[in-house]
């Protein structure tokens, strides 16, 4: 396999490494080393890519920066009972241009998506998600993007991309192979009322920070639903997180964080996930901590997967039928997880690209509003997109 734009994880970081327990989670991956160069991928599940691009930051002014405080904690913790095996490939390098920076990243998600493996991204500004859906184009007809995010980055599209408006980018470039762009933990007052009501219009998902904390469990059905999760580290509010890092008073706690990294990597659909915006300083032990967590936790997800829509089989699930309005809805309770999915119908006519979507993940409580004469959110702004 050709990953000649992978560099090596630094020496520093495997010397470190060798002072490690050797029950420690470093002692237990594959690494990119100068001695012993790209692992073998064969029976790899998960991979850890490092992204040192940032030029796309609205404040960017120069610096660089690296990611060895955070291996150096992920080396530290300790894995769960465990049966994945995971590996650390190295760094992206900034190209001659970012366009260089996104094509490499493009092609080293391409190829391990199709392994089956899941590729871990560490950015670097949030722009990289950009060359993460574009990576799909050959891969998926229509792609779930979930950005946990205090702003929708929808920005303006007719401007260079940046990563406050990579969104408008991915939205509006072809191929147009965006189905549902869902943010989680956005906060109000740092997006605009148009950029508001365009998320409506596009019968996108928007969920308000106090929704989600709240009730974190908001979360774990439109996980399930996603291809690729973005993660910007600005959404964490600023006590959890080094002086460097910090952006708002108010965001996700580290509990909510990892509880949601944990949602995504139990989803059976996510094949990618980036954690970006990471701006190292002296103080960096804290956020570089809650970096490593956010994998761990994500990694603990996947390893817990359990295949549960699976609805050729009677016997593996309930079915339950509703009516609203004179529309009637058609919910699955999965046995194995008691997990909850709603039927979409479709138009004869429509989009042969949709067919995979007539299946929603959903919550117990659209099954009891939908009993109480209440269309879930969810069912009908997946219902529009289908119908347009």
């Amino acid at each position: 396999m050709n990953f000649n734009f992978l560099s090596p994880v630094s020496d520093m970081v495997l010397a470190h490494n060798e002072l490690l327990s050797q029950q420690t989670l470093g002692k237990k991956i594959k690494i990119h080393s100068k001695q012993e160069g790209i692992p073998e991928l064969e029976n790899v599940d998960m991979a850890i890519i490092g992204v040192l691009e940032n030029r796309n930051d609205i404040n960017y002014i120069g610096e660089e920066f690296d990611l060895d405080e955070i291996r150096k904690s992920l080396y530290s913790l300790f894995p769960g009972s465990w049966h994945k095996t995971i590996a650390d490939l190295g760094d992206i390098n900034k190209g001659e241009s970012v366009e260089d920076t996104y094509f490499a990243l493009k092609t080293t998600i391409n190829i391990l998506v199709q392994k089956n493996i899941i590729p871990i991204i560490i950015g670097g500004s949030q722009d990289l998600t950009y060359a993460n859906y574009r990576a799909y184009d050959t891969l998926a007809p229509m792609v779930n993007i979930v950005n946990v995010d205090s702003k929708f980055d929808l920005g303006d599209s007719a401007k260079p991309i940046k990563n406050d408006s990579f969104v408008g980018k991915i939205i509006l470039d072809q191929p147009y192979n965006l189905f549902n762009y869902a943010t989680l933990g956005y906060q109000t007052y740092f997006n605009s009322q148009e950029e508001i009501d365009l998320m409506d219009k596009l019968y996108f998902e928007s969920y308000r920070l106090g929704q989600v904390s709240n009730d974190i469990t908001l979360a774990e059905p439109v996980l399930r639903d996603a291809n690729i999760v973005s993660i910007d580290l600005t959404a964490i509010k600023a006590s959890e997180l080094s002086s460097r890092q910090k952006s708002s008073p108010n965001g996700l706690d580290g509990k909510e964080i990892c509880a949601i990294s944990r949602y995504a990597g139990i989803s059976n659909k996510v094949s990618s996930i980036g954690i970006y915006e990471y701006k190292p300083s002296s103080d960096d032990a804290i956020t570089s901590m809650m970096v490593a967590q956010i994998i761990w936790y994500f990694i603990e997800g996947v390893n817990c997967r359990i295949k549960d829509d699976d609805f050729l089989n009677d016997e593996s699930y309930q079915k339950f039928i509703t009516l609203v309005d004179d529309q009637e809805l058609v919910f699955y309770k999965s046995i194995k997880t008691q997990r909850w999915w709603i039927e979409i119908p479709f138009l004869e006519e429509v989009n042969t690209k949709l067919k995979r979507h007539t299946l929603l993940p959903c919550m117990h409580g659209d099954y009891l509003d939908a009993c109480n004469n209440k269309l879930p959110d969810r069912w009908y702004k997946a219902y529009q997109k289908n119908c347009i």
